[in-house]
């Protein structure tokens, strides 16, 4: 596969801020967990080292299959290209539809190329906290998804509601709009 010029402005800024956003101990931490669900042992916890492990998407696979059975029927480890892109977007298609958010989670050339990492191991611990929220029993990492606290009100407490001024409207300290003139004011000169 050719490679990628590195960019010039917006597209350089951004790749040189997403290295340092990656974090070895989020990743750390996704890796150990990946191994206790898939018994696949990570190369490291460096940005290459989990690019390289996740790179054919066989892992992951295997990880989505762990916790929820046979949500990715077939898939295999392959050295071509687009077959490794293909387990990579199975595994997220499987995580859509278990329920993961999709603004959690990477896009295929994030993994593959390398380009975002940092947003790869979020999408892993993405993976974690919704398996948590579903009644996984197995591991997960991180926390957990917050349950929802619906609130149930009277019509008597809305109409009391609709009464009150709260202090977001804020204060304007007195001040008007007196003297204002579409142009602005007159040159003051000296006398």
């Amino acid at each position: 596969m050719a490679e990628r010029p590195k960019g010039f402005g917006l597209t350089a800024e951004i790749a040189g801020k997403s290295p340092s956003k990656y974090d070895t101990g989020l990743a750390k931490e996704a890796g150990e967990w990946i191994q206790k669900l898939t018994d696949f042992i990570p190369l490291g916890a460096r940005s290459e080292e989990m690019q390289e492990w996740l790179k054919d998407g066989f892992v992951l696979c295997s990880l989505m299959n762990a916790i929820q059975p046979n949500a990715i029927p077939k898939f295999e480890r392959q050295k071509m290209a687009f077959k490794q892109m293909e387990n990579i977007s199975k595994f997220l298609q499987a995580a859509v539809a278990y329920g993961v958010v999709v603004s959690d989670l990477f896009q295929t050339v994030d993994l593959y190329e390398g380009q975002n990492m940092p947003q790869v191991i979020n999408g892993i611990h993405a993976l974690s906290r919704k398996a948590s929220s579903m009644g996984f029993i197995g591991p997960t990492i991180g926390g957990n998804l917050p349950d929802e606290n619906k609130r149930e009100f009277d019509d008597q407490q809305l109409r009391e509601g609709q009464s009150i001024i709260g202090l977001q409207s804020g204060s304007n300290g007195g001040a008007s709009q007196q003297g204002m003139t579409p142009y602005g004011r007159g040159r003051q000169l000296p006398q």
